[in-house]
């Protein structure tokens, strides 16, 4: 006999988290050239039976009278008998720079409703303790994020369930050694945008995420836009897996894009079809 501990982020997260606004920083909330509107879907592991799959809708937006931003996401994120279903809200505060950049401080709230199928655990776990208490929980929690932006850089730092709530699925009256709850995560991302010849823009970009009890995830890659007409991107998630994407722009306010995962560990395509798809939909508000 033996046995194997695993380590996982709780949060989602996105091939192609750059155009979702606060997926990962309430302070980019509104720091963006156009206000955008959108929906994404990711599915990982495609071909395992409970792998994850994630539908999530977004918005970021500024009220430049104020020097603030606004935005958020509602999210559903599934993986086997467990699931995550709420709303992220983010507010934040644009302080304007001599170098024509943007410094932003901003804050989320989390509420979220944190869920487990029994009738896919019973068959397997017979009578274990959690399938006697009740089966979902809704749990607040929230962030803090700082960014600066120009037209050429952006990087920024930010933590997600700062308050970490305990999820408390136990109710019986045994000595527990440890407790289910919600981790704080760290994250710090950068971007580079290098206009090369006025018709093709090559923007650089890496996330790291980092939280306790967890490998440190690093996702690097690059993003090619031409003529704002269509784009195409390459990255690499450490340890994990490629990613390749592309899209298209239309008439500058109706974005599409696909992103597809080719994964290398902990098992690969060669084992059971192990890959990801992502589709993104984003509407750009244009005068």
């Amino acid at each position: 006999m033996c046995a194997v501990t695993v380590h996982a982020q709780q949060l989602q997260t996105s091939s192609m988290y750059d155009m979702q606004g606060v997926l990962h920083n309430p302070a980019t909330a509104g720091i963006y050239e156009n206000n955008f509107a959108g929906v994404s879907y990711r599915s990982q592991w495609a071909s395992i039976s409970g792998s994850p799959k994630t539908a999530t809708v977004f918005g970021s937006f500024k009220l430049p009278q104020q020097h603030i931003g606004i935005g958020g996401y509602i999210y559903q994120d599934k993986t086997g008998p467990t699931s995550r279903t709420g709303i992220d809200l983010s507010l934040a505060k644009h302080i304007d720079m001599g170098d024509k950049g943007i410094l932003s401080f901003g804050l989320e709230t989390r509420l979220q409703q944190y869920a487990i199928d029994k009738g896919k655990l019973a068959t397997t776990l017979g009578n274990d303790p959690v399938l006697g208490a009740t089966d979902s929980r809704f749990k607040y929690d929230a962030g803090f994020g700082v960014a600066y932006v120009n037209k050429k850089v952006e990087v920024g730092a930010s933590v997600s369930q700062l308050v970490q709530s305990k999820l408390n699925f136990y109710s019986g009256n045994l000595t527990r050694s440890e407790e289910a709850m919600l981790y704080r995560h760290y994250y710090m991302h950068a971007a580079y945008h290098w206009n090369v010849d006025g018709f093709t823009t090559i923007s650089p970009n890496a996330i790291v995420t980092y939280l306790p009890n967890a490998p440190v995830n690093c996702q690097v890659g690059a993003r090619f836009e031409h003529g704002s007409v269509f784009w195409w991107g390459l990255g690499y998630r450490f340890n994990q897996s490629y990613m390749i994407s592309a899209g298209v722009n239309i008439n500058k306010k109706l974005t599409i894009g696909y992103a597809y995962d080719e994964y290398v560990n902990p098992v690969s395509s060669f084992d059971n079809g192990a890959n990801a798809h992502e589709v993104l939909v984003r509407y750009n508000f244009i005068k």
